[in-house]
């Protein structure tokens, strides 16, 4: 899913160098970090953990993953910019000229949040230089815990969506749907109203 993150981490990346460290994926082979090159700029840096690994051992062997692309790729004085508190599992170590914390969600409230999650959010706090929020209302609930929170809102690509209103005819796939039309196009979890959907489908 294409979202703030990938909005902000491909613009920077036109300047300066970006690893992007995605969430491990566990299966056979070694464990390693697959850096790879996107064609926005981005690296993304996926580890591969074996199977089982338990959670404090999966993030000691990130740790030592992370420690190693940092070294192979030289990067000396960087940048930690955060999505998510669990990351400092194996990142806390780090010694970065800043750290950034931007917050999109308020992650605590999703279903099976990790229980750690409220704790290691403190700690991020107590790390970061600068705290940003995609929303008023996360704003509202973070200001207090920061000394330098800002609001930085999410917004929309308006020259991608922008294009639809050059379209002549309908796209294949769409032509036999009636009008009015309701789309959406984001992310599905426990905050979509699945039912809701359903419902206006089987009424039309």
């Amino acid at each position: 899913m294409y979202q703030r993150p990938q909005h902000l981490l491909s613009r920077f990346a036109r300047e300066r160098r970006v690893f992007f460290v995605e969430e491990p994926v566990w299966g056979e082979g070694s464990t390693r970090m697959e850096v790879s090159p996107r064609p926005d700029g981005v690296r993304v840096a996926i580890p591969h953990l074996p199977e089982g690994t338990g959670a404090e051992e999966a993030e000691a062997l990130q740790q030592v993953l992370l420690d190693e692309m940092l070294r192979e790729q030289s990067v000396e004085d960087f940048i930690l910019w955060y999505y998510t508190p669990m990351a400092l599992g194996f990142s806390r170590h780090l010694q970065p000229l800043a750290v950034v914390y931007d917050v999109m969600d308020e992650l605590s409230m999703f279903r099976f949040a990790p229980p750690t999650l409220l704790q290691r959010e403190s700690e991020l706090y107590e790390r970061a230089d600068v705290v940003f929020t995609g929303g008023q209302s996360l704003f509202e609930a973070k200001r207090e815990r920061h000394p330098n929170v800002h609001l930085f809102p999410s917004s929309i690509d308006a020259a991608h969506f922008g294009r639809a209103r050059t379209i002549a005819e309908d796209p294949e796939d769409q032509a036999s749907i009636g009008r009015p039309r309701l789309g959406y196009f984001g992310v599905i979890d426990e905050r979509l109203d699945l039912d809701l959907l359903a419902g206006l489908a089987d009424a039309r």
